[in-house]
């Protein structure tokens, strides 16, 4: 127990360096295009696209497009593959706390093996789970619309936005 709390003091590392006033714009205008894209679209084909872990994808996609878990495969296939684990298990196990528990683990993992981390994805099967829990209408359809035509636009969104503002390349890899 001493060691524990001798390691939740932490490392005493300084913070990381402040953001630019230039990237902080930049994220922002990057976030709200990319956002209001899945938004219009959503509007213009009455097909939800939105999903509330893309507003974290946001955040990783023009906070740090470098990441590698800011990079396309990770953000399509890290939703496309937490969704359909999340899916899988409530049509298999129902709603109840341990299968919430097993799917975002299992999503994790998945990702993990899979090298297609994106963190914000790992909330995907929490949005199952209470999308069944509430009685949403909820069926495979879901891993379209809005999960990987929305991770898709988004991630579009980034490819041109990043490579237009930034000096860098981005994507740093595909496959």
């Amino acid at each position: 127990m001493a060691n524990l709390l001798t390691k939740l003091k932490g490392d005493h590392a300084a913070l990381p360096a402040a953001f630019s006033s230039k990237a902080v714009l930049l994220a922002w205008v990057g976030a709200f295009i990319a956002i209001a894209s899945v938004a219009l679209l959503s509007n213009q084909f009455s097909y939800l696209l939105i999903l509330g872990s893309f507003g974290a994808s946001c955040v990783v996609l023009f906070a740090y497009p470098d990441a590698p878990f800011s990079q396309p495969r990770n953000v399509i296939l890290g939703h496309f593959l937490s969704t359909l684990t999340g899916l899988i298990f409530i049509s298999l196990f129902g709603v109840a706390w341990w299968v919430l528990a097993a799917a975002v683990a299992s999503a994790i993992a998945i990702m993990m093996l899979t090298r297609t981390v994106h963190p914000p994805a790992g909330s995907n099967p929490v949005i199952i789970w209470l999308m069944a829990a509430s009685h949403a209408d909820l069926s495979w359809q879901f891993l379209l619309f809005p999960t990987l035509v929305g991770a898709i636009v988004i991630t579009l969104v980034s490819l041109i936005y990043n490579n237009l503002t930034r000096e860098g390349n981005y994507p740093k890899y595909w496959f």
